[in-house]
């Protein structure tokens, strides 16, 4: 199972399924013909109508798993953010059993998917806040005060698409469990063909030998592009996420 913070299950119809678990072993076609990096691989939310594209060692998830983040003290699991149509890279790059029940629970060491943000007012709002709930639902909860944001810029991708980017990250997390690291999060916000207000996230660790260099998140974001959404294939991530006070 993937580790507690970065969790996931699949849409079926609609609803939420979490019987169905992840297997990094397989992965959707990655559509490498239509990327726009040579080489990298495209990720796909059709729910939403967008498109970004990876780095080909990145593995796909379906385009109705859905990957989130919720407070370890939440009986009902309630998501605090979530993306839909994930990719991660090396899913299982560190594996523990926390709980002692045992049962490995593994750790990504980046995600990167994209969501439609409903109830969001602007995309400044977007990419100041979904950063931060990335970084305190993986990283640094119980304690928000670990949490830095950073500052939100205007950001256009390479196919012309305006919107916000922000960032946030962790520092002096307690390194008290085998997996724990300090990390990051990106969200690049804007419109997508729709109108609707929708964003990609990135998350990863900050500050171990693998950590994912800013300029390719950057490269990552600057591939984002949206299309148009058939009428039939629904619209958004499923998921009404919040920002931890």
């Amino acid at each position: 199972m993937i580790a507690a913070g970065v969790t996931g299950y699949v849409l079926l119809g609609g609803d939420r399924d979490d019987t169905v678990a992840p297997d990094p072993t397989t992965s959707p076609s990655p559509h490498s013909d239509d990327a726009t990096v040579k080489g990298w691989k495209v990720v796909v939310n059709p729910a939403a109508g967008i498109k970004f594209d990876v780095p080909p060692e990145w593995a796909l998830q379906s385009a109705d798993w859905v990957t989130y983040v919720s407070d370890d003290n939440d009986p009902n699991d309630e998501p605090l953010v979530a993306m839909r149509a994930p990719a991660f890279l090396k899913e299982r790059w560190c594996s523990s059993d926390d709980d002692k029940d045992g049962r490995l629970e593994h750790t990504p060491l980046a995600a990167a998917g994209s969501r439609v943000n409903n109830g969001a007012k602007s995309t400044e709002e977007i990419a100041g806040a979904d950063p931060k709930s990335w970084v305190y639902g993986q990283y640094t909860q119980p304690d928000k005060t670990k949490v830095r944001p950073g500052t939100v810029e205007p950001f256009t991708t390479n196919s012309g698409l305006k919107g916000s980017l922000g960032t946030a990250w962790s520092a002096g997390v307690e390194k008290s469990k085998k997996c724990t690291t300090d990390g990051k999060a990106w969200t690049f916000a804007f419109k997508n063909a729709q109108g609707d207000l929708a964003s990609w996230s990135f998350l990863g660790a900050k500050g171990v030998s693998e950590e994912i260099p800013d300029t390719t998140i950057r490269k990552i974001a600057a591939s984002v592009r949206t299309y148009e959404v058939a009428q039939d294939s629904g619209r958004g991530s499923g998921v009404p996420p919040a920002e931890p006070s």
